[in-house]
């Protein structure tokens, strides 16, 4: 996507092309995370530095983060960024354990040959971590 410093993108065609409703644009401006110039029709226009910033937006979004650690990931002047940053590694770590059990899981149900499939054992204890909660 190049910048066309005449003509930037409105927020329609970013839209478009990012596959998002133009309302989610406009949440990210109003919470603080985009800040696009306006033209003298007061419209909103998106340049090369617009995108990539809604790109790091997505790409945040996919990972789990919040709206609220996007927004200090985005601030250079954020207290707490690393603070921020090192919770968010711990939780994806979790997740991913979480996202490897239940692999492990899903593995064993396709091989195991028992009828009720939460009576087996084996596959019982691939749920041992959620059961000890109670």
């Amino acid at each position: 996507m190049k910048s066309n410093a005449e003509h930037p993108w409105s927020v329609g065609e970013v839209a478009e092309r990012f596959d998002l409703p133009t309302n989610v644009l406009r949440h990210w401006e109003s919470v603080g995370l985009l800040t696009p110039p306006r033209d003298s029709g007061g419209r909103r226009r998106y340049g090369e530095d617009e995108v990539v910033r809604i790109a790091v937006i997505q790409r945040s979004k996919a990972a789990g983060m919040t709206l609220d650690q996007i927004a200090v990931l985005l601030d250079d002047s954020a207290r707490g960024r690393h603070e921020v940053l090192e919770g968010h590694l711990r939780d994806i770590d979790r997740r991913m354990e979480e996202m490897r059990r239940s692999r492990e899981m899903t593995e064993h149900a396709l091989r195991c040959r028992a009828h009720d499939i939460a009576t087996c054992p084996r596959f019982r204890a691939g749920v041992d971590d959620v059961l000890a909660r109670l």
